[in-house]
């Protein structure tokens, strides 16, 4: 047969770390049967019951093999009375078999007063490969003989040496080893069969025992974790009733809190993503609109008349803001602010800014065309604070629009009752503002998780985004925002400390100054 037209049956081996050719045969790597944690469950119960009974056989063993030489020696004992009782020692052969018959053994002696005689012996004693000493034997001694005479094979001849009827010395006998073996081998059969038995049963109850305490619920956790993976946004199913309160109900509980976090966590950063798109878009169109309104802003300022005069700045600086806040979130594309620019700022013309904006009269200046909510401003004189404008701004803008709002939910209104103030003062190398109103207060339900988004708000249909943004603007200043509690209404107090001066710096600057 033509060499080519063999078949080829081989493996051939790579250098190890390098990829076989192109075309040649893949080995399958085996992979070991997949036990799963009822069938571990079982194996380790089996090995473990089957442990305690090797621990059991072993001096088991042990003592039935010493159990048996000592029955043979009290037979020798009995034996050894009766011949020594015969007159002048005299005793027939066929009474000698019998006595050697009923006692197992080969030949019977006596040692009594450094005197060592031989009751009863057959024609032709043996040579003795092994010699055993029942009167001082301890328990490993014992231990390695019977498992010297299950593996010694069958035809030995030992000696076994006891104590004696009556008086000092002793009594000894000398017989074939091979029916203690089969006794012995037969007894480790049993114990075998025994052990297996309880094995198999023990086995069996530990093994639906633990499997309906333990893996089953296991088992229906994992379902439970792999229905979530495949689908986080579904709503938790809670436990089984009744509940456990050992530690797998403990986590089959924690893991139906932390599903319920995880859904809500992923519905919200879905509905993040989808508000961060739409204000985008927003922002887009948005910025140009405000351009045109700049424009024509511009042109109002050019007009002579005193009221236009008065607004127009004003107006010009809400539409900077308005048109520098929409460039931002375009730029950054998320709801991350800019780090703040810092300076100093007067309190008390933020605030005039805040008042102007939402169109709130001061006190003392009502009109029956006025609002109806108060206005009051309690800023300390010539207070100033280290921060950007626009963003301080915002947070002071953010808290009482919200305070105006729980205000008019009320309506109608009275200027005597209803009144938002703003106070400020420094306490140190701290600015401490604090927005008030003589509102409902905030609901012990919003308090939580007031400054988180979607969560924080205290009317129907909020976002919840005012406060988050404005204790985001807050923590970028190094400062703080936080409920003070016990007061009429809603008391919000901000805290913005003064940046570090650096000494080395401004030792440089007046040097080269």
């Amino acid at each position: 047969m033509d060499a080519r037209s063999e078949p080829v049956n081989r493996t051939e081996s790579f250098p190890a770390g390098d990829p076989p050719p192109e075309g040649a045969p893949r080995v399958r790597k085996r992979r070991l049967p997949h036990i799963g944690l009822s069938g571990k469950l079982l194996l380790f119960t089996l090995a473990f019951v089957l442990l305690a009974e090797v621990m059991i056989y072993v001096p088991s063993i042990a003592v039935y093999r010493l159990n048996w030489i000592s029955d043979r020696l009290a037979g020798a004992r009995t034996a050894a009375l009766v011949l020594d009782a015969a007159p002048d020692g005299m005793v027939s052969p066929q009474l000698t078999r019998e006595l050697l018959h009923s006692v197992g053994a080969i030949t019977v002696a006596l040692k009594r007063d450094n005197t060592r005689r031989l009751l009863a012996s057959s024609d032709m004693p043996p040579d003795v490969s092994h010699h055993t000493d029942l009167r001082d034997i301890g328990p490993l001694t014992a231990v390695s003989e019977a498992f010297d005479t299950l593996f010694a094979g069958d035809g030995r001849i030992i000696r076994a040496v006891g104590t004696p009827p009556r008086g000092g010395g002793f009594v000894e006998i000398v017989i074939n080893e091979t029916p203690l073996r089969k006794a012995m081998l037969q007894f480790s059969r049993n114990i075998l069969l025994v052990s297996l038995a309880i094995s198999a049963l023990t086995a069996a109850l530990v093994y639906f025992g633990l499997a309906m305490m333990f893996v089953r619920p296991m088992r229906r956790l994992t379902q439970r974790m792999i229905a979530f993976r495949e689908s986080p946004e579904s709503s938790p199913v809670p436990p089984e009733e009744p509940r456990r309160l050992d530690e797998i109900g403990q986590a089959e509980r924690e893991f139906v809190v932390m599903q319920s976090q995880i859904a809500d966590t992923l519905q919200q950063k879905n509905h993040l993503a989808a508000l961060g798109l739409a204000v985008s878009k927003i922002n887009h169109d948005l910025r140009n609109l405000l351009s045109s309104v700049q424009l024509i802003s511009d042109r109002l300022a050019a007009i002579r008349d005193p009221a236009v005069q008065r607004f127009a700045p004003k107006l010009v600086v809400a539409l900077d803001r308005a048109i520098a806040y929409c460039e931002h979130t375009l730029a950054y594309g998320r709801a991350q602010e800019p780090p703040p620019e810092r300076r100093m700022v007067e309190v008390a013309s933020l605030v005039r800014d805040v008042r102007d904006t939402l169109g709130l009269s001061e006190a003392g200046q009502e009109t029956p065309d006025a609002p109806t909510i108060r206005f009051v401003e309690s800023v300390e004189r010539g207070l100033t604070v280290d921060a950007d404008p626009d963003q301080l701004f915002r947070v002071l803008l953010n808290l009482s629009r919200n305070a105006g709002e729980a205000l008019a939910a009320r309506a109608p209104n009275d200027p005597d009752r209803d009144q938002i103030r703003v106070t400020g003062r420094r306490e140190g190398a701290t600015v401490v503002i604090e927005v008030a109103d003589t509102g409902p207060g905030v609901p012990e339900r919003a308090q939580a998780h007031l400054f988180e988004p979607f969560h924080g708000s205290t009317r129907r249909g909020g976002t919840g985004l005012g406060l988050a943004i404005a204790a985001e603007l807050m923590r970028a200043h190094g400062g703080d925002i936080r409920l003070v509690t016990g007061t009429i209404g809603a008391t919000f107090q901000l805290t913005v400390p003064d940046r570090p001066v650096d000494l080395e710096a401004r030792r440089m600057r007046r040097a080269h100054g």
